[in-house]
């Protein structure tokens, strides 16, 4: 199973007021307050006026992401971080093999990253993604790790980002229609044993 994302990351009210005279943007909840914006080639133009550019070769660590972050695009992503730590995350995976990036911004100016990741040997607290949400603000919970316990596994694509904002959906609703499904199946003391919050999503 495949899984692909494109987001800028942050706390909701931030993303909430930067987003609100916007056509293109779709906010999709996330857990602990957080909200994850998709980035779409029509959020890019509306926001810098241009298409996006992207690098023809596969990311390295040297050249961490697919998208070019334009001085467009890192200049709005500066302006944003003078209200809280922003963050923009790329990974890509397929059959378990795959890659991902992310760089925080703080107070006007890129305060860490980007860093890359297609080897998956650190620890996972230290992968990109799961080490730039902390940075946000992430907090340890019931979940495997931070990329998980925002709920970032919920969707595997843009498309599905997108349709998860415009819906509306919480970062809880797969398990609220689970817990629902069981009450209409099972009497209450005969309810199944729900499998555990560790897994990896399918991601390294």
């Amino acid at each position: 199973m495949s899984y692909q994302l494109s987001a800028v990351v942050a706390d909701v009210e931030l993303l909430r007021e930067q987003t609100a005279d916007l056509d293109h943007a779709v906010l999709a909840a996330l857990r602990q307050d957080f909200a994850l914006l998709p980035v779409t080639p029509q959020l890019v133009e509306e926001l810098t006026g241009a298409l996006p550019d992207f690098h023809p070769e596969e990311p390295t660590v040297e050249q961490p992401f697919e998208l070019v972050l334009s001085p467009a695009l890192s200049g709005l992503l500066d302006r944003w971080s003078r209200r809280g730590p922003v963050a923009y995350l790329e990974a890509e995976f397929a059959g378990g093999l795959g890659r991902q990036a992310s760089a925080v911004w703080l107070g006007g100016r890129l305060s860490w990253g980007p860093r890359f990741d297609s080897a998956f040997t650190l620890p996972r607290e230290e992968w990109p993604i799961n080490a730039a949400l902390v940075r946000l603000g992430a907090e340890p919970g019931r979940w495997l790790d931070p990329f998980a316990e925002l709920g970032l596994h919920l969707e595997r694509h843009t498309a599905g980002w997108l349709a998860h904002g415009r819906r509306g959906l919480t970062a809880d609703y797969w398990d609220e229609l689970a817990e629902e499904w069981e009450e209409q199946q099972f009497p209450a003391d005969q309810q199944p044993e729900r499998p555990g919050p560790v897994g990896d999503w399918g991601i390294p």
